[in-house]
This record gives structure tokens, sequence and C-alpha cells, in this order.
């Protein structure tokens, strides 16, 4: 699970430009404002489904606010929606939440009976809603052959979607996420969207729109949309073509970027990386940086 990240400085600062007081915040969020005291001094934290209601009470963007690394699998999006797991069971109509909650836990896939009533309650595509769901068995997978990465590092990132982005809003997400480290975290819609049409020269895509793109309410942009794009994203336009091959090298050089920042680009290599997408040449580099990085520890122990 790909759970969003709680900073507690960020969440009083931000209620504090929002001149919002606690017992407020609290109201809002059903819970007691002694509750939202413990949150902002560490003591305790919200429970993601909150997280939802706790960034519009205080006025912020859910993913601004609290960010998350990965793409999401489905407690993920039960989470964001501001769902309890318990209450998915009226959603779909049954009497307990038990379809939900194996498929959350990677033990059995949900019926497809269930797929149009979830994804329209969680508000996402039902692509995006199986897609999230293959993520969920994916980690379970994992767990079971003690092959999960560990958790908060770039390579659980680098791991999260276990394959190259298809749709278009797993491609803007998955660069969205792997190229813009540090606090500050990636670009907001608003930013994005005036970035794309000061390279296009003109309005071209409001803010909703870029929304849509990255949220996958649409699959589709106009071609001077798609060029500026891969501009401000420094990445090729095939990138956004349904070229296979052009996302999968993208998708392991930002795998290979996300373990050089964690110092292990030979975790990387010796996975086997590129034999989908990076040619020989590619990889001969790799190998010959990673073993001079080797070099360089060597020298400096």
């Amino acid at each position: 699970m790909s759970a969003r990240r709680f900073d507690r400085d960020l969440a009083r600062r931000v209620r504090r430009a929002a001149d919002r007081h606690q017992i407020e915040v609290a109201a809002e969020l059903g819970v007691t404002d002694s509750a939202v005291a413990n949150w902002e001094a560490g003591h305790t934290s919200p429970d993601p489904e909150k997280l939802p209601a706790y960034a519009a009470a205080l006025g912020s963007n859910l993913d601004v606010l609290f960010p998350r690394t990965g793409l999401p699998d489905l407690a993920d999006l039960r989470c964001d929606a501001g769902i309890y797991q318990k209450e998915t069971a009226a959603v779909i109509g049954t009497k307990s939440a038990s379809p939900v909650a194996g498929a959350e836990r990677g033990e059995r896939r949900l019926q497809a009976k269930y797929i149009p009533v979830l994804a329209a309650k969680y508000g996402v595509s039902e692509t995006e809603l199986r897609r999230a769901e293959d993520r969920s068995f994916a980690a379970a997978e994992a767990r079971k052959n003690g092959t999960e990465p560990e958790p908060g590092t770039q390579e659980a990132a680098a791991a999260e979607s276990g394959r190259p982005p298809e749709s278009l809003s797993e491609k803007i997400t998955l660069i969205l996420q792997r190229s813009y480290p540090g606090p500050q975290g990636p670009p907001s819609d608003e930013e994005m969207a005036a970035a794309v049409n000061a390279h296009a020269g003109g309005v071209v895509i409001t803010e909703k729109d870029f929304e849509d793109l990255r949220t996958g309410v649409t699959d589709a942009a106009a071609p001077v949309v798609l060029d500026a794009l891969a501009a401000v994203f420094g990445v090729s336009r095939m990138y956004f073509e349904a070229d296979e091959a052009v996302a999968a090298q993208v998708y392991e050089g930002l795998q290979l970027l996300a373990g050089a920042r964690q110092g292990a680009v030979g975790r990387v290599r010796a996975r086997g990386l590129g034999g989908r997408g990076l040619p020989p040449k590619t990889l001969a580099l790799i190998n010959q940086l990673a073993a001079e990085m080797a070099e360089q520890e060597g020298g400096s122990a």
C-alpha cells in the first residue's frame, strides 16, 4: 500500500495560514479537537480515510498537503474517497465488506458486478480501479515471496506499479512522482497547465484539463498538448504514444534514477532491468557506471 505522507508541521502551518482553529477542523472531520491537537503534536496520525476531508477543511489540495509516492492500490483509492472499508458493504450491496477486504489483501479478485459501482464511488475509471487491484495483488505476491522492498524507499516507489505505464494518466503520474524529489514535491496542476501553455505559446489546456488527464478522467489530449507536455517533462514525444517499448524504456530509466538516489544502482542492475526495453549499449554504460561507483565507494572506505 502506497500510503499518503502526513506531515504534522505542514498541516499545522496550512491550518494557521487558512485561519482555522483546531476545533473548527475537528467539527468538519467529525472528531474531537484533542484528536486534531494530537495529530499536530505528532502523538497520533489521522486515519487515511480522513485525509481528503482534512485537506478540504484546510482549503488545500489532497496531493499537495498529503502527497503519496507511487501509484495507488485498491485501499488507497478507497481512502482517497474518504470511505472506510466497512462502509463498502453498503456500496456494493453485500452483508459484509469481505469482497473488498479480500481484494485489498490480494486474496481474491473483485467480481465484475462490483467494478462499476466501486469505480463510481471512488471517483475513478473502471480501468483505473482494475489497475489498482493489480497493484494490490502484486504487493501481496511480493510479501508472500519475501521480495517486497523496504517501505518508504525509492526502490519501493519504483516497484509500486510492477510494470511500465500504459494509460496517459499513468504516464503523467509516473513522471510527476519520480522526477521531482525533495520536500517540495511535484508541480501542482495549475503549475503544470501554465508550463504546458508557455511551451505551446498559448492557452491549450486549463488546470482542470490537466487534472483530468492526470487522474484518468480524460484519456486523450490534443497533439499540441502532448508536444508541450513532452517538452516540459523532458521526455520523447513518443512516450505519450501507444508504444510499449518507449514507455518501458522511460519506466526503466526512472527505476534506475530511483535506485541511484538511494545508492542502489547495483541492486537495480542486479535485478536485470532492461530486458524489455533498454538497449545493450545502455545497459553496458549502466554497468560501467555502477562499477565505477562501487570502486569509488571501496576506495573511500
